[in-house]
């Protein structure tokens, strides 16, 4: 069997909503505290228009917190220092130990490369990636003295295999994938495991706001092509699901000799 994670702590980055949200349930239906943290916790909507990207709003967050027995929120800007240090710290404060790490947050945004802004391919990088570096930079003094520390990354499918039009998104995971591997090997003598998934067709905002082909802007339009859209691209025959996503975290955290996996979560879409 693996190892139980009932009575430990984790905090999801981009837990409000989405994949983040079923990662959260997963932990926390397992016995886990969960701290959600999220750039659209405490946030107003004209804050987070000015981010430049839908974040998830009260109403999700809600929704998240609801989910589980003992899940807590605070606010987190993952491309900032001060932000995951201080989100760490109300982490510690509020559950007093830290032994899970899941880097979700991440953003999206598409285009062919002579057109593609330098600022949002920056901000891409900076969500994507840096923020792997910067949280678990915050988190390894806590996840140093636990007995069973994990740290995921969600990477993606587009970090495997490279798409049109989606450079700064499949560079940045490609990347999140590399960084995954390399703190694998350098915490594995601290006993710290550090793994990665790779989601595919997941029908979050993500997908149905950004990545879908269609001339909807209904969202129940939008979300019923997607399914009709997978039924035939994906094998297994079905989108995945935040679900899915939150069992492949479940397995890696209790995996005791899994680390520097990248776990592909695509119904056979791509196989490697």
């Amino acid at each position: 069997m693996g190892l139980s994670i009932e009575g430990k702590v984790a905090l999801v980055t981009g837990g409000a909503r989405g994949i983040g949200a079923g990662i959260v349930k997963a932990l926390s239906d397992a016995g886990a505290s969960v701290m959600v943290a999220d750039i659209g916790v405490g946030q107003s909507a004209a804050e987070s228009a000015d981010w430049g990207y839908l974040l998830a709003n009260e109403a999700d967050l809600e929704k998240t917190l609801k989910s589980g027995a003992d899940i807590k929120a605070v606010h987190v800007d993952v491309t900032n220092a001060k932000s995951c240090a201080d989100a760490m710290a109300t982490t510690i404060a509020a559950f007093g130990r830290l032994d899970i790490l899941v880097n979700n947050a991440g953003i999206v945004q598409t285009g062919p490369i002579e057109t593609f802004d330098e600022e949002v391919w920056d901000r891409i990088f900076a969500v994507n990636t840096k923020g792997i570096f910067l949280m678990t930079q915050a988190a390894l003094p806590h996840l140093l003295v636990s007995d069973q520390a994990a740290i995921v990354n969600t990477a993606s499918i587009a970090g495997k295999q490279g798409y049109r039009n989606s450079a700064a998104y499949c560079g940045s995971k490609f990347a999140a994938i590399g960084v995954t591997q390399s703190l694998a090997a350098e915490l594995a003598p601290q006993n710290i495991r550090v793994n990665a998934i790779c989601p595919g067709m997941v029908g979050t905002a993500m997908w149905l706001e950004h990545l879908l082909m269609t001339d909807s802007t209904d969202s129940a339009q939008k979300q019923a092509e997607f399914e009709e859209q997978m039924q035939t691209t994906i094998p297994l025959g079905s989108h995945q699901t935040p679900a899915d996503m939150g069992e492949a975290v479940l397995y890696l955290v209790t995996a005791p000799n899994v680390t520097g996996v990248s776990l592909t979560v695509a119904g056979g879409f791509q196989m490697n």
